[in-house]
């Protein structure tokens, strides 16, 4: 096997055992996201599609010229020439048997090439997807365990209401009452205190807004009396 085949089957022996790395299945896709996140492969990542397509391009080129081979050597007048000269027949033979190997051989490198390709992208798609359905199931676990304890909340309420109409309520539901009046009282303060500040910038803003509105008549008023006075002048020349 010449150097070139030699180093075409070595990168093919890789593309298998990444492949089989990549496919065990106590191996997550965020685990694999996160190896492929680490900072030489960030370094990589700029040169990847350029190697991605020199390596296409070599193993398209090597597949072909074995194509060449296994026709060149497989021809109807080269074996029926090689049967009367037995030497030459098995020659002839070897040669297509290498010419085979090596279009096998470039064929399944350039193959699992573009499926470790595919593989890698798909990778990272699922990582990313299962990150988000964990983001959002935790945003929705959250949820519900706000939901279900506003709904108990509500229920201790109303339950401590008709106690309290009653006359028979608990410790525990009088202060709930007042931690609920106090949390009302803290939300009404703070509107109050939004309305405030929100009525002081229309004072401002209101006050800004009469300045300019002075501002603009005192120009129209001097703009009219420097039209008098050059209308007066132009009269006087006439």
């Amino acid at each position: 096997m010449t150097l070139q085949w030699t180093a075409v089957a070595s990168f093919l022996y890789v593309e298998i055992v990444i492949l089989i790395f990549l496919c065990l299945p106590f191996i997550s896709a965020r685990r694999w996201q996160s190896i492929f996140q680490l900072r030489i492969w960030s370094w990589m990542a700029q040169f990847w599609n350029k190697v991605f397509l020199t390596m296409i391009i070599i193993l398209i080129v090597l597949f072909l010229d074995a194509v060449r081979e296994v026709r060149k050597y497989s021809g109807t007048e080269i074996s029926a020439n090689a049967k009367l000269q037995p030497n030459m027949f098995d020659h002839l033979n070897m040669k297509l048997f290498r010419a085979q190997r090596n279009l096998y051989i470039s064929g399944f490198a350039v193959f699992l090439w573009l499926v470790m390709k595919r593989m890698v992208t798909l990778i990272n798609q699922l990582a990313s997807v299962s990150n988000t359905t964990a983001a959002l199931q935790a945003q929705a676990d959250g949820a519900n365990q706000a939901a279900k304890k506003y709904m108990e909340d509500n229920e201790l309420l109303k339950q401590t209401l008709m106690e309290v109409k009653n006359g028979t309520a608990t410790a525990e539901g009088i202060a709930l009452l007042r931690t609920e009046v106090q949390k009302l009282k803290e939300e009404l303060k703070a509107s109050g205190e939004a309305l405030g500040k929100s009525q002081t910038e229309a004072d401002v803003i209101k006050k800004q807004m009469d300045g300019l509105a002075r501002e603009y008549d005192r120009l129209l008023t001097e703009h009219q009396e420097l039209q008098n006075l050059q209308d007066s002048g132009n009269k006087k020349d006439d």
